[in-house]
Order: C-alpha cells, then sequence, then structure tokens
C-alpha cells in the first residue's frame, strides 16, 4: 500500500475516536467510529480492485458511506479525483456532461456517487462505471478483501485548482506529498489525541479534503457538515462547534467577515474548547476577522485561536500556518506613487510548516510598495505536487512560482495580491482586495462580492473599475458612495461603478471570484 494508505490504516484501526456527519434532511448528526469507517473502505477498496480501476472519481455529500469511499479508494491505490455537485441555476444536462467530460478527460474509470447526484449522472450515455456508494459502502466488513498486490498509483489525489486567475488545471499529489503536508499541519497546530475537528468545507477542495484528512490521519472526532447545509444557514457553523466542543476549525474568509458583521444575533453559544481556527482560501480581510474574535469573546471564543494561512492546490494545501495562540497579526504597508501615498493591513500568515520553504523573487517596481521587499512568491517542499496532469514533472526541490506577490518579516509570510491581478492606473501599482474591502462598506454592496480590475488603456474610460453585486434602494448613491471612499481610502478616482444583481459575478467551484474573467466580460460590455 502507498504511505498514505498505510498510514490511514493504522490510525482508523487504533482510534477509539468516531466520524459525525450531519444529515441535512433530519438535520441531526450520527456518529460512526473511524474502526467501521475503515471496514466499509476496504468493501470499496474491494469493488475498485474488481474494476481495475486506477484512478476513482466521486461527486456527492459527506456521507460515512461517502467518505469511506474515499478512504477506500486510498486504500486500493488509485488515484482520487473529487468534483463538485450542480451550482444554484446550473442545467442538470450541462452539468452531468461537463463532470462526466472532466472525469474521462483526467483518466477516470469509475465514479462513485448518491442520491440525486447519480441519478442525474446516469441519464446521461455510460461513459464510465457507477456506483451507489450506499450500496458498496456497506457496514459488513469484507471477509475476502486482501490488499492489492500491485503498486499502488504514482498519484494519490488529483486536485483541481481553483482557476480564479487562469484555465483551472489539475495538480497531481503523490501519496508521499499529502501525507507530509498533513503531519506538517499536524505539527504545526500540536495536534493531540484529545483534539475535535469540525468542518463544513466541500471534499473537492484542497483545504476541506486536507481538513478531514488530517483529523483521519490522527484519529480524531471528526465532524463534518456538507457545505450545502452551511449555505442554507451560516450561523449553524457556530451551534456545530458549540455542540461539537471542537478544537479545531477552518473557513474562508468569506465567513468569517459574515458571521462577525451580524453577531449581535447569535446567544446561547459556547465556544471555549476552540483553540485553532484557520482562515485561508480567500484573501484575509484583517478587520473583519478581528471584528469576528472580538464578537465571539462573550461565547468564551480566544481570538488567538485565529489563524490566517496561505495554501495552493499545488502544494497539496497547507504552505504556511502561524502557531495557534497568536491571533491575528497584523502588518501596515504603504503603496505610493508620485506624491500619493496609500497605508494597507495586511494579515501575517505564519511561518512554512515543516518540509515547506517559502521564497521570493524580486519584481521589477517592488509592486509599489515603499517599505517592504516585495517579490512574487516561489515555494519548495515536502508536500509538492508532481506537476500538472498532461504537463511537464514538477520535482519537489524545484521551486514552484505561485503568482501571488508578497514579502516575508521576520521569516512569516505576508500576501499583497496576485501579480496577474495587480491594477496600474496612471502609473500607480494598486491591490485590488484593497478597493474591494473598502467597496463592500457601502450599505447595499454584497460582501465578498466586489471586484476591483484595470480597464486597459484603450477603453472608454481606463483606469479602475469596480463590478460589485447590490442590493438596495438607491444605485445612485451608493455609486457615489464607493467611488468617494475609495478616492478618500486607496487615493484613487475609479473610472467607473458597476452594480449587477446578486449571484451575478463568475467564481470558481470553490467560490472565489474569477477576477480575469470578470476583466474579459466588462471590456466586451464597455467596447
Amino acid at each position: 500500500m502507498s504511505t498514505l494508505a498505510t498510514a490511514l490504516s493504522q490510525s482508523l484501526t487504533t482510534t477509539s475516536a468516531d466520524l459525525v456527519v450531519f444529515d441535512t434532511d433530519t438535520r441531526t448528526w450520527s456518529r460512526h467510529p473511524w474502526g467501521q469507517v475503515h471496514a466499509r473502505a476496504e468493501n470499496v477498496a474491494e469493488r475498485i480492485g474488481e474494476d481495475g480501476s486506477r484512478t476513482v472519481g466521486f461527486v456527492g455529500e459527506p456521507t460515512v458511506e461517502f467518505v469511506a469511499a474515499i478512504v477506500g479508494a486510498v486504500l486500493a491505490g488509485a488515484a482520487v479525483s473529487i468534483l463538485p455537485g450542480p451550482v444554484r441555476g446550473a442545467d442538470p444536462e450541462r452539468w452531468v456532461q461537463s463532470t462526466l467530460d472532466r472525469f474521462t478527460g483526467i483518466g477516470v474509470g469509475t465514479v462513485f456517487s448518491h442520491g440525486g447526484y447519480l441519478e442525474q449522472l446516469r441519464t446521461a450515455p455510460a461513459q464510465l462505471t457507477l456506483h451507489d456508494d450506499v450500496t458498496i459502502a456497506h457496514d459488513r466488513r469484507s471477509a475476502t478483501w486482501r490488499r492489492p498486490a500491485s503498486e499502488p498509483a504514482d498519484v494519490a489525489i488529483l486536485q483541481g485548482t481553483a482557476g480564479s486567475t487562469g484555465t483551472p488545471r489539475t495538480a497531481q499529489i503523490p501519496s508521499g506529498a499529502a501525507l507530509a503536508n498533513l503531519r506538517g499541519i499536524s505539527e504545526r497546530i500540536s495536534v493531540s489525541a484529545n483534539d475535535v475537528g469540525c468542518s463544513w468545507l466541500p471534499l473537492y477542495h484542497d483545504m476541506g479534503l486536507a481538513f478531514l484528512l488530517t483529523t483521519a490521519i490522527n484519529g480524531l472526532e471528526s465532524w463534518q457538515a456538507p457545505t450545502t447545509a452551511f449555505a442554507a444557514s451560516p450561523f449553524s457553523w457556530l451551534n456545530w462547534l458549540s455542540e461539537s466542543k471542537a478544537t479545531l476549525t477552518a473557513a474562508p474568509n468569506m465567513a468569517y467577515g459574515l458571521i462577525g458583521k451580524y453577531a449581535s444575533r447569535l446567544q446561547g453559544l459556547d465556544l471555549s474548547t476552540l483553540r485553532f481556527a484557520l482562515n485561508g482560501g480567500e484573501p484575509v480581510d484583517c478587520d473583519g476577522t478581528q471584528r469576528f474574535g472580538a464578537e465571539m469573546v462573550r461565547f468564551g471564543f480566544d481570538p488567538g485561536a485565529l489563524c490566517p494561512s496561505y495554501g495552493l492546490a499545488e502544494s497539496s494545501c497547507a504552505v504556511s500556518i502561524p502557531t495557534p495562540g497568536v491571533g491575528v497579526a497584523v502588518d501596515e504597508i504603504t503603496v505610493k506613487a508620485d506624491t500619493r501615498a496609500s497605508t494597507q493591513r495586511l494579515a501575517v500568515l505564519g511561518e512554512p510548516i515543516p518540509g515547506m520553504q517559502v521564497r521570493l523573487r524580486p519584481t521589477e517596481d517592488n509592486a509599489g510598495v515603499c517599505d517592504r521587499e516585495v517579490g512574487e512568491i516561489e515555494v519548495r517542499g515536502t508536500s509538492m505536487m508532481s506537476g500538472y496532469l498532461g504537463q511537464e514533472p514538477h520535482h519537489r526541490d524545484d521551486w514552484f512560482p505561485t503568482g501571488d506577490l508578497g514579502y516575508l518579516i521576520d521569516g512569516q509570510l505576508v500576501v499583497c495580491g496576485r501579480a496577474k491581478e495587480l491594477i496600474t492606473v496612471a502609473g500607480r501599482n494598486i491591490f485590488p482586495t484593497e478597493v474591494e474591502r473598502i467597496a463592500a462598506q457601502v450599505k447595499g454592496v454584497r460582501e465578498g462580492a466586489v471586484v476591483a480590475v484595470g480597464a486597459n488603456e484603450g477603453a472608454p474610460r481606463p483606469g479602475l473599475v469596480i463590478a460589485a453585486e447590490f442590493r438596495g434602494g438607491d444605485e445612485s448613491d451608493a455609486r457615489s458612495e464607493v467611488v468617494q471612499r475609495v478616492a478618500s481610502e486607496c487615493g484613487v478616482v475609479p473610472a467607473d461603478v458597476l452594480f449587477v444583481a446578486p449571484g451575478s459575478l463568475p467564481r470558481t467551484s470553490s467560490g472565489k471570484l474569477r477576477r480575469l474573467e470578470v476583466k474579459r466580460n466588462l471590456e466586451m460590455v464597455r467596447a
């Protein structure tokens, strides 16, 4: 078996802890000892061996059978690929065809799914072997399964990249790299047998899968809710944390900002056990995250548990994580052009986890930052992918350019933004995240649904353009306020502010805004 499979088997068959899964229909939790999950996984591994599949696909909610099926694929030595279900408003037929095409394109031979997802997948002409995980991952342990005699696949996980700034690609994560990342995370946050994890992150996203596997590899009690349950009722997350007495959780910046903003509605929670709350997957809003910490204090929460972090699909997940207990550390930079300057507050994202390294490749003009040495972030180490599927291989000792701009302060990483997304107006560099944060403060503008881009010189109105999802009564006043706030706090006057209907801005499957796609769309509309 692979090193990842061996470690999972050792942990799951010796722990007394449970996997606890949430049922969206009954809104109740059910416990399943990890040892029983492993037994279910053996049934799945046996079926994969019979199919002869070296790459296995998954679509579904995190039920006990679904989680067991993922573990089963690892035990079988197959590569795991998890894809999202249809988003709201998607055409079912197109989603089915797109999903099957994506699986076929990366070499998937067998797919495990359940419920409505499986019913939809079965409406298309048979291209792949489709299995109902409820049927295969049953709770009666196989008496005939044996560890595979063949060598495991070179790749344990096929992880889709976000594609927020370009075409999504598939990172090939070797078994050893995945295990190194899980162990690096565990060491950095000092995981112990007493820890309890609670997550609603999607398993098709690297952060969601890494969180689940971190709890599994350490034999911890793990509470897993579907992302759809969070989306339907975001404040339920805090109830789950309180009920589970979780010590570990993780979420994107959006969740902390949303709950902190409306925290006055909350009552009757106990967050005193929570010691590690990772904020990752999105640019960190320091003010919003600190507001979350301050509001949750009345429920026993320690703001020191907040850990803004940095990661990539190409590095299995985590690159840098602060030591728990520090909280949100903030650094201020000055972005200057000519005689104008603005100050920005950025989150310090900790030191690289064990096994990983970070360096900076200098930029031509230091990205307009006058008091820090800014460069493109490059990473390497034990958690790195072996390359993108269908492209040249990547060796873990080679430096990988992330496309992100940032700097180091006392050995800890600070990210300024994406190099491709840097906006230049009249010779001045502007990081879009700061503009977006300011614009989102205007009433009616949806937080986390603002995109700032630069219009090309040949456009009718070149310069800074802001597109935002808006729900309110007076667009004209709101537009004027956005212009005023951005001009006052960022030192640049937007050339245009466009309001669109809620849900209109394009996003990746993990919820990240596609800035470059927004820019292309705006250029077409304004041409």
